[in-house]
């Protein structure tokens, strides 16, 4: 799928990040597992910091798991991730050790992580969609996630179906989205 009718780069980059975007028209066909294992691989080689790799995925993609995540997921987005045949909760290690010190960076890798996830899905022929939209008390409960992990995000991967049925607020959010340039969010010396 090639975007760049709506997306143009204003350097010289790698068309996989001007391709990759966050559809929500899902196909319900079950994503291979070398696939699935390779995306995981490639979020497993993101840097961290002193190597702490705080990241960690808890994976639905049986029936009675999948309906477990959408429980939890606000219905907005339950309205077109219930395609999706694999949902992910991204969740990072708030401790760098057995003592309990802390890790002021494990969200900014888990988001590494998630980047190098995403870039070797699109590369693997898969969508991914992040949502914020969910109620984190509530995985954090039905997970049985531990109160040293922070929840970072679910993410739908998949396969786009151009031709799925979505609501009309959501035909019209199909879209790729622009980016800000890049003058408007990097300044030099100090914050301008």
């Amino acid at each position: 799928m090639t975007v760049q009718t709506k997306r143009k780069a204003a350097y010289a980059i790698d068309e996989a990040y001007i391709n990759r975007w966050s559809p929500r028209a899902f196909s319900t066909k079950e994503v291979e597992e070398e696939k699935l294992n390779a995306i995981f691989e490639a979020a497993r080689w993101a840097p961290s910091a002193a190597n702490w790799q705080p990241w960690n995925y808890i994976v639905a993609r049986k029936e009675e798991d999948r309906a477990t995540f959408l429980s939890f997921i606000n219905e907005n987005n339950v309205e077109w991730c219930k395609r999706a045949p694999v949902l992910v909760l991204a969740i990072s290690k708030k401790t760098r050790n057995e003592e309990g010190d802390p890790n002021p960076w494990h969200a900014f890798d888990a988001g590494t992580a998630w980047g190098y996830l995403s870039l070797e899905a699109f590369r693997q022929g898969l969508i991914t969609h992040g949502m914020g939209g969910f109620d984190k008390d509530k995985a954090r409960e039905l997970l049985e996630i531990p109160s040293e992990y922070d929840i970072n995000a679910v993410v739908a991967v998949g396969y786009h179906d151009p031709t799925t049925l979505l609501s009309e607020r959501n035909q019209q959010r199909e879209v790729p989205s622009d980016r800000k340039p890049i003058e408007s969010f990097v300044f030099e010396g100090k914050f301008a």
